[in-house]
């Protein structure tokens, strides 16, 4: 078992996207690189990669859902690209399945995705280990849990606390999902839903879990704290917390003023670089704390040439005060992604809540300081400078969620101490290098996997109880 290559699944809505769908991305490419039989299985592919492989709704359930997932599979490659083609897949996915829109109706979380029940037999071996990543993205039935975690190593990697409550990925500061949800605050927050249903959402997911057997792990202890008091807990054989790991050879430091001429930004400007999905509306990120910290920075630096790059979003650019706000859109290609993190002075991040964004391990293997609130996970990342007011490890600065104040006058403090911006800059890179690769990731992972298949070939994981193992 210690030598022989493994058959590994990694579950996600995309093969080659941001955020999660990274993360998974690189642990099926990692897996491969090392000799084992890894796959993906993706509620939509974006990659032509044969070992990429799509959940077959349309091939699963009834005559008529499977006729109608067809045509929605077939509507894929269009989705977004005209006007109404989003509406027109939505339509579709109704027809093809009614329960699952009229649970939506009712404020239930859907769970109507056939193709889930056919994992198993997806790919040309059948897997040992299914990962599963974000699966509230309307692709998995997440009743099959208890099934699947019987038919091979389950293991499940937290991105966000979606699996925790009745609805909503992140909690912000609402604590009904430690005790049944219902009343919900916010029924509109992500993942929305039509009606307070948060009560059944929440007890339908404690039933799930207490009929599986899963190993579960955070890339941060902030979120596994919160696993453990949640009603996942019980259906967890074994957690681990291993952090998120980024492509040190493609995210590393390089010449500013070469990154600058590569993504045609003024040499002569300060630039600030904030990275994230949609960033203006996305409700996670706080782009109205960062424009107003601009907006401070612009009248205190009367004369200087300040410049934010909005990496995430397509959009004209905006003036604030003297300063610009530039938009791109979404990158794909991770020196493309690379060169705006070396061509930044400082990386801000602003967040309502987040849990171990890739953005910041970006920034930071990059060599680039970072300034970013103090939410979730972000404190285990980011080496604060206030408690190391010499700079002798410190990464960047913390400031506390939603105060614009505190973010301009950090960002301004690194702004006019390049000696102090450059140390910190040479300790990102250092650390990133220590705690972040995405072979030590990689790694971690496999070596996780081979424990499990050790300790049960069978894939009969004996009860055990939560027992969380920091790596």
């Amino acid at each position: 078992m210690a030598e022989r290559p493994l058959a590994t699944v990694q579950v996600s809505m995309f093969d080659r996207y941001g955020g999660a769908e990274r993360i998974a991305w690189d642990l099926f490419q990692g897996f491969r690189a090392r000799g084992h039989e890894a796959y993906m299985a993706v509620g939509r592919k974006r990659s032509a990669d044969p070992a990429v492989h799509v959940l077959p709704n349309h091939e699963a359930g009834h005559a008529w859902g499977r006729f109608w997932w067809r045509v929605h599979a077939g509507l894929q490659p269009v989705y977004g690209r005209f006007p109404g083609s989003r509406a027109l897949c939505r339509a579709v996915h109704r027809i093809a399945e009614p329960a699952g829109w009229l649970d939506a109706r009712r404020g239930l979380e859907d769970f109507h995705y056939p193709g889930t029940w056919r994992l198993m037999n997806l790919t040309p071996r059948r897997p040992e280990v299914i990962h599963c990543h974000n699966l509230h993205q309307k692709y998995f039935d997440l009743r099959a849990l208890p099934w699947l975690s019987r038919q091979a190593a389950c293991v499940l990697t937290l991105h966000d606390a979606w699996l925790l409550g009745g609805h909503c990925a992140h909690s912000l500061g609402c604590g009904h999902w430690q005790t049944g949800c219902g009343q919900c605050p916010d029924p509109s927050r992500y993942s929305l839903i039509r009606r307070d249903a948060s009560a059944e959402n929440w007890r339908r997911k404690r039933d799930i879990y207490a009929a599986s057997r899963l190993f579960v792990a955070t890339p941060c202890r902030w979120l596994m704290d919160q696993v453990e008091r949640s009603m996942l807990a019980p259906g967890i054989v074994e957690a681990r917390v291993i952090p998120h790991g980024v492509d040190l050879t493609a995210f590393r430091p390089g010449d500013r003023a070469a990154a600058r001429a590569r993504t045609g930004l003024p040499q002569d400007a300060r630039i600030l670089l904030f990275a994230a999905s949609g960033i203006r509306a996305n409700t996670w990120k706080d782009y109205q704390t960062l424009r107003a910290a601009i907006a401070r920075l612009s009248e205190r630096t009367a004369g200087t040439k300040l410049l934010l790059v909005a990496l995430g979003e397509e959009a004209p650019p905006e003036r604030i005060g003297a300063a610009e706000v530039r938009f791109v859109p979404f990158q794909i290609e991770l020196e493309a992604v690379a060169s705006y993190y070396q061509a930044a002075d400082l990386y801000v991040h602003a967040a309502r809540a987040d849990t171990f964004p890739n953005t910041v391990l970006e920034a930071l293997s990059c060599g680039t300081p970072v300034v970013a609130t103090a939410v979730g996970g972000i404190p285990e990342q980011v080496r604060c400078l206030r408690q190391d007011p010499g700079g002798q490890t410190s990464t960047g600065l913390l400031t506390p969620c939603g105060d614009a104040t505190a973010l301009a006058d950090a960002v301004e403090l690194l702004m006019a101490d390049e000696p102090l911006r450059r140390r910190l800059g040479a300790n990102a890179a250092a650390d990133a290098h220590a705690r972040f690769d995405v072979n030590r990731m990689v790694d971690d992972y496999l070596g996780w996997y081979r424990e499990l298949l050790n300790a049960s070939p069978a894939h009969q994981i004996s009860e055990a109880g939560l027992h969380p193992v920091q790596t």
